[in-house]
């Protein structure tokens, strides 16, 4: 007998560009999180004594971001020791798999209120700080591992996404995210500040409005290098169908480099009522799927169909989507295979223009669905994201 989940909160700091120099490059990965845990804290005047866990996905757990992160960020923070922690890495997929697991510990009765998210300082650490198996090149040619920007070019060619066509929605994420931000449409981020109250980032600063499509007609593929290496000559073994490897992808048509953090309040009707808050939306269905790994990207479309199995949902029955823009690929690739329009789809931009702060992303994405579901008054959303390895994970969401 499983019980209603509610959403009581989501923030998320703002996206800063993931490099030094950048606008969260002095701030530790602990002070994101505990910037989020304060913030949490003031807006519902959170007891908490009685929040029983904290899960915390980064997707490089190394150095700062090492050991239990989430465990070190409730003592930092100064909140009840009654509140435990765990760290996760389900690569790209991470943040919103800690807001997942949360939920289905409180839905099973196992516990009754849960805060859950990520945080990411890809300019502090920079992808890869964690090293990995494939790493080890052995380990990488029987696991047929290409780079995920080669995978997106893949996708592109397997799917007769041209150039232009990528560029298109490029254009579209930026202009989408510039809208957005100009009107407010962001109400889940909260401020930076430092330990004297002075604000560091109030605003995402990878934005880039004058984005036009002859701007990026002129930037040369990110992954043709990455091809030469030998992955174009194992894309062409694994599929026999594509005689030459044509890279695609560039800069203004792939996920940015970023920094930031992001939290979910999650749990069941009485711990509401005994907080004296009210909900934001309920968790509907989640759900995790494994797909081809050397293509690796096309996960969003098959989890998308088991979390509304789950839910005994239609595609017709989601108001909007957030799809995570890993690479436009993957955004053009769900949208043809749910048959979906793109006004549906990530409607205030996404990691293309804001950056993807690997392990926050996907509890970001859960605070900016939640943000338009209300701002529009409509009833259901979908969170999805695809991840290394061939993984695919999807949330649905109802508006309370």
């Amino acid at each position: 007998m499983t019980q209603d989940v509610f959403i009581y909160d989501a923030i998320r700091t703002p996206r800063g560009k993931g490099k030094p120099g950048g606008g969260l490059h002095e701030v530790k990965p602990i002070d994101l999180v505990v910037n989020q845990l304060n913030a949490l804290r003031l807006r519902n005047s959170l007891d908490t004594s009685l929040v029983e866990d904290l899960i915390l996905a980064t997707g490089e757990p190394v150095d700062e971001q090492g050991q239990n992160l989430a465990k070190a960020a409730i003592t930092y923070a100064d909140w009840s020791d009654a509140t435990t922690g765990a760290q996760l890495h389900r690569f790209c997929a991470g943040g919103l798999d800690a807001v997942n697991l949360a939920f289905a510990k409180i839905a099973a009765g196992i516990e009754s209120l849960n805060c859950a998210g990520g945080v990411e300082s890809m300019s502090r650490l920079g992808i890869g700080a964690s090293g990995g198996a494939v790493s080890d090149p052995w380990v990488a040619w029987q696991s047929d591992f290409v780079p995920q920007g080669v995978a997106a070019d893949l996708i592109a060619n397997l799917n007769d996404f041209d150039r232009e066509q990528l560029d298109t929605y490029g254009v579209l994420s930026q202009a989408r995210a510039t809208q957005a931000q100009t009107n407010g449409h962001f109400r889940s981020l909260v401020p930076v500040v430092d330990m004297n109250g002075v604000t560091i980032l109030n605003r995402d600063e990878t934005i880039r409005p004058q984005t036009t499509a002859e701007g990026l007609a002129d930037l040369s593929p990110v992954f043709e290098s990455y091809g030469a290496l030998g992955y174009d000559e194992l894309i062409k073994f694994k599929y026999p169908q594509i005689a030459s490897l044509r890279h695609h992808h560039t800069q203004g048509t792939s996920s940015g480099i970023a920094d930031g953090a992001a939290l979910v309040l999650l749990g069941n009707q009485q711990a509401g009522k005994q907080l004296s808050i009210e909900p934001r939306a309920r968790i509907v269905a989640t759900a995790l799927v494994g797909t081809e790994p050397t293509i690796m990207l096309c996960g969003p479309a098959p989890a998308a169909r088991k979390a509304l199995a789950q839910a005994d949902l239609n595609i017709e029955d989601i108001d909007l989507f957030e799809v995570n823009e890993a690479f436009a690929s993957v955004v053009l690739l769900f949208a043809k295979e749910l048959e979906l329009p793109m006004d549906k789809i990530n409607v205030n931009g996404g990691a293309i223009a804001m950056g993807h702060p690997i392990g926050a992303t996907g509890a970001m994405l859960v605070g900016s669905l939640i943000d338009e579901l209300e701002r529009r008054q409509l009833r259901r959303g979908m969170v999805t994201l695809c991840a290394g390895g061939g993984i695919g994970i999807a949330t649905i969401i109802e508006r309370v």
